[in-house]
């Protein structure tokens, strides 16, 4: 079977596998577009699959047939899907310079481009209706209208101006879509989504050579009729693949990667939740199907909260001198910081099971505490390095010597060891 006769045979279902795809596409950005209803380049993208996935519905032979039959008009489908087609161009030209040249771009020039668009292409859909009743096509076509009324005035005229303007969209997207590519600074997702975009307004180009190679053949007295019914087909249709995919891959790699980070937080927080859970018993209650980000801030809520009972039972001196042995053991300041968060957090969750509250005029700062939940969380990931911090802070604390410690003591207070004030005379002169 040759690629012709492989098309020919599945023509009459080969469009539906684009118009899946699309409707499979559009599934997947309604719940985005919903939710963020105000975003105008995302009602944009979806407009744009919704039109591209009407092309390909209507185009179907057993659409053609039925809109034909409802209407009682012979070949009105051919009108209506180019009007489809040259919407979608324009819209694409439209989406391409708002985008590019971002939304709060209110130049003279972008304007005056988004009004030529506008008005030419809604011209152009005006002019294909006009030429459409002006033109003699009694006889229905399912697959090759352009070529079976190549020669029928009117209608070659009314295939012309739609090809034209169909290629005239192209080639203007295609140039802004490529010189957009070479830009500097562009984010990853948004130059592989503009290649896919630029691949797929290619291989439109290689459709409309296909459509006019055909409709000129006519012309000169030649058929090549298979150019336009068993080669334009398979290129519309894998264009109309990657352009979706083009215009989909920047908002859902940011969607997904914005998912990744929340999920990911999630995770992280998972041994400081589960030592909190010990503290304070209960935890947060499962609910299905709930949002990672409510999961999230409830998870934070939780543990939070968690933390705040514990303020009554932190050890501060021995945060410090957990930070003291932390740095000593060769581990970087933020890591220090977070191992020593870690000891105090577990050294306050044993005191709080037996009830051994701080003797302190007040509760301890856990503001840093409550600020540094996922370093802190992280730290609980390293058992070891916590479990060597931990007892470097002990052997600091045993190596004090007690007069020492009961000078320090002396200090804090304002008063010599030796009990005499500081200002009285020697011999107690006065």
């Amino acid at each position: 079977m040759t690629p012709a006769s492989f098309v020919n045979e599945f023509y009459p279902s080969f469009w539906w596998i684009p118009a899946g795809i699309l409707a499979a596409a559009l599934a997947i950005k309604l719940p985005s577009i919903i939710r963020l209803w105000t975003d105008p380049l995302l009602r944009a993208v979806g407009g744009l699959l919704l039109l591209a996935c009407a092309v390909f519905v209507f185009v179907a032979p057993s659409t053609i047939a039925w809109v034909n039959r409802v209407t009682g008009v012979p070949n009105i489908s051919g009108p209506w899907v180019y009007s489809l087609l040259t919407a979608f161009c324009g819209s694409c030209l439209l989406l391409i310079i708002t985008w590019r040249n971002g939304l709060s771009d209110r130049s003279a020039r972008t304007r005056s481009a988004m009004r030529w668009v506008l008005g030419t292409y809604a011209a152009v859909i005006a002019a294909l209706w006009v030429l459409f009743a002006l033109a003699e096509m009694p006889e229905e076509r399912l697959r090759d209208l352009d070529t079976y009324y190549a020669n029928t005035p009117y209608a070659r005229e009314l295939i012309v101006l739609y090809l034209l303007a169909h290629t005239t969209a192209t080639l203007v997207t295609n140039a802004l879509i490529w010189n957009w590519v070479r830009a500097d600074g562009l984010d990853a997702l948004l130059r592989w989504g503009l290649k896919f975009l630029g691949v797929g307004y290619a291989l439109q180009l290689v459709f409309d050579a296909a459509k006019v190679t055909a409709v000129v053949s006519r012309w000169a007295g030649r058929n090549l009729d298979w150019l336009s019914t068993a080669v334009a087909p398979p290129l519309a249709c894998l264009s109309a693949i990657l352009i979706a995919v083009g215009f989909i891959l920047p908002h859902a790699g940011q969607y997904l990667h914005d998912r990744r980070q929340v999920r990911d937080a999630v995770r992280e927080l998972r041994p400081l939740y589960l030592l909190m859970k010990t503290v304070v018993g209960g935890g947060v209650p499962r609910v299905l199907r709930s949002a990672p980000e409510l999961r999230l801030i409830r998870r934070e809520t939780f543990i939070r909260d968690g933390l705040l009972s514990l303020a009554r039972f932190v050890d501060e001196d021995l945060r410090r001198r957990s930070h003291d042995a932390a740095l000593a053991l060769g581990f970087p300041p933020d890591r220090a910081k977070a191992l020593a968060a870690a000891v105090t957090v577990l050294d306050a969750a044993d005191a709080r099971s037996r009830g051994q509250e701080r003797d302190t005029a007040g509760e301890a700062d856990t503001t840093d505490l409550l600020r540094d939940i996922g370093a802190v969380s992280r730290a609980l990931r390293q058992p070891d390095a916590v479990r060597a911090v931990r007892e470097a802070a002990t052997r600091e604390e045993a190596a004090v010597p007690e007069g020492a410690a009961a000078a320090a003591d002396a200090d804090r207070a304002g008063t010599p060891t030796g009990g005499a004030r500081p200002d009285a005379p020697a011999g107690g002169a006065r």
